[in-house]
C-alpha cells in the first residue's frame, strides 16, 4: 500500500462490488497488491521515480469496461492494462510468461512490441515501490 508520505492524488476506494466484477472478468488472478491499491483508491494519480515518470491509475469501473471491450486485445496481446503516464503510454502487467507478471509501459503508439514495451518493474508490489515519489536525478 501507499504511505502517507507519497505523493498521490486519491479517490475514494473501489467497493466490493467492482473489484468482484474485475476479478470476474479476467482470465487470471490479478496481484493482491493491486487489488489493494484499487480498494484504498479507486483510481489517483501520482509521480513514479522510473520511466515513465508518472501514473494514472485506473479505476476497477474503467479496467472492467476496457477488459469486456477488448480495448487493447488486438494491438496489444498478453497485456493486461491498468492505467498510463497520462502522455502516450500505458501502463500494463505483461501477461506473455510466468507470475510474478512485470510491469511495463508500453508506448500506444507503436504496435510493434519488440520496440514499445518498456521494462519498469518485475512485479507489481516492487513497481508500488516507485509511485508516489518523485523520480531523482543521476
Amino acid at each position: 500500500m501507499l504511505s502517507t508520505n507519497r505523493i498521490w492524488s486519491s479517490t475514494s476506494g473501489a467497493s466490493v462490488e467492482a473489484l468482484e466484477s474485475l476479478a470476474a472478468s479476467v482470465d487470471v488472478e490479478l496481484p493482491s497488491a493491486y487489488i489493494e491499491l484499487l480498494a484504498f483508491s479507486n483510481g489517483g494519480e501520482g509521480p513514479l521515480q522510473v520511466s515513465p515518470y508518472n501514473f494514472c491509475l485506473d479505476s476497477a469501473e474503467t479496467a472492467v469496461n476496457l477488459k469486456i471491450g477488448k480495448t487493447y486485445e488486438k494491438d496489444f496481446p498478453g497485456f493486461f492494462v491498468f492505467g498510463g503516464n497520462g502522455g502516450g503510454e500505458y501502463i500494463a502487467l505483461d501477461l506473455r510468461g510466468s507470475k510474478p507478471w512485470p510491469v511495463v509501459a508500453i508506448d500506444m503508439t507503436n504496435i510493434d512490441l519488440s520496440e514499445s514495451v518498456q521494462f519498469i518493474a518485475k512485479d507489481f508490489a516492487s513497481f508500488l515501490a516507485f509511485v508516489g515519489v518523485e523520480p531523482t536525478d543521476a
